[in-house]
């Protein structure tokens, strides 16, 4: 029996299995901070002026990069370069690290929902990018992101 995609190698993965393996947290589009000197990466409750506070979705992910030059794409070959920058619960980071989905990713649990009901999700509690300056971020680091 042929194992679920989502427990396949991340290059072996099609462009619609590897788009599905996407919990839909919104963490990803959480603006960071990171320490020049030490590496670190601090997120922030700054979202990119793109994301949807409630489904916690791109609202404009295939033209997002008219709007958001810098937005990174993720595909199997720079996860491994960028895993550091997603959080520990992100679906591509587990499978880049040879670590299975979590039990309320929608592809376990069979519901899209099941991300924001474990509260695991930024729906409800982030700040758009386009009503804070980038010298107010520090005040709005978070300060445990699991």
């Amino acid at each position: 029996m042929r194992p679920a995609f989502w427990e396949l190698p991340l290059k072996s993965l099609t462009r619609d299995e590897w788009e599905a393996l996407c919990d839909g947290c919104g963490k990803c589009c959480l603006n960071k901070l990171e320490d020049e000197d030490t590496g670190e990466v601090a997120f922030t409750r700054v979202s990119c002026k793109l994301l949807d506070g409630q489904t916690c979705r791109c609202s404009s992910y295939h033209n997002r990069h008219d709007y958001v030059p810098e937005c990174v794409v993720l595909t199997p070959d720079k996860i491994a370069r960028i895993a550091y920058w997603l959080p520990r619960t992100c679906a591509y980071r587990l499978r880049a690290e040879g670590k299975p989905l979590e039990h309320w990713h929608p592809l376990i649990s069979g519901d899209p929902e099941s991300v924001h009901a474990a509260g695991v999700s930024v729906r409800g509690w982030t700040v758009s990018e386009a009503s804070v300056t980038e010298d107010d971020w520090e005040n709005l680091l978070i300060e445990d992101l699991s």
